[in-house]
């Protein structure tokens, strides 16, 4: 191995290990994350952290980066195994992926969802894999832009709204009307305040049947985007689902 291989091997591990220090810091302290406390906990002075990570918002994006990629790639492997078809089962496959995700990583999906944290700002770098799973949803409706239900009729949507969703229009290849979009977007904010309902504990005491009310829900999105097919009713928690 050469020297310069050598370096970069320790570079690449030493920043692995930064970055699950901080992972569990963030589990136990929160906003109180910073290089000083990683760096004694790796029992190394923290003049040694800067040489991978200048600041602890780089540490935090870097973090934030990686969440966002593993969640987004979670959900679109779960719409891949889904047949190309069946446009409701692939949305409900991305939409179970990321519950899933979310519940087996609740440290790091607080850290994409839960409270802003204290003097950071995301920087602009974050916004390509925070769209990752949005996009998904867009391209479900789009691959089945001629099957799908005709939108309901409903109010006007404002001047506003109405420029921001053609401006991610031009921005995304493929036709979809506004309209329709609109639709994508309410079930994209149901989806993730769901979770977030999970998550963070607001359904406790309340709904028990977590998984099949978060079913029933994605399926009233589906149905809300104009996607075809019949709700798919669980038989029980963790088993296949059924055609009703």
């Amino acid at each position: 191995m050469t020297a310069q291989s050598l370096r970069a091997r320790v570079r690449s591990e030493m920043t692995r290990e930064i970055k699950e220090v901080g992972r569990r810091q963030l589990a136990t302290q929160g906003a109180n994350l910073s290089l000083r406390g990683v760096a004694r906990e790796m029992g190394i002075a923290a003049s040694a952290l800067y040489r991978y990570f200048p600041s602890r918002d780089a540490l935090l994006t870097t973090l934030i980066i990686e969440a966002y990629e593993t969640l987004g790639e979670a959900a679109i492997e779960a719409e891949a195994a889904a047949p190309r078809d069946d446009l409701r089962g692939r949305w409900l496959a991305a939409c179970r992926a990321v519950r899933a995700w979310a519940l087996t990583h609740p440290v790091e999906y607080g850290l994409l969802y839960g409270n802003p944290l204290p003097d950071y700002a995301a920087p602009p770098e974050t916004i390509a894999p925070a769209a990752k799973v949005v996009l998904l949803l867009v391209d479900i409706a789009i691959d089945g832009a001629e099957t799908l239900a005709p939108v309901p009729s409903r109010a006007p949507i404002p001047a506003p709204v109405r420029a921001d969703l053609t401006r991610l229009i031009d921005q995304h290849p493929g036709d979809l009307p506004a309209e329709r979009l609109d639709l994508v977007f309410v079930g994209w904010t149901q989806l993730f305040g769901l979770v977030n309902f999970e998550v963070f504990g607001r359904l406790n005491d309340t709904i028990d049947a977590r998984a099949e009310y978060f079913d029933h829900h994605m399926n009233l999105m589906a149905d809300l985007v104009g996607l075809p097919g019949l709700p798919r009713i669980p038989l029980a928690p963790g088993t296949e689902y059924v055609e009703a």
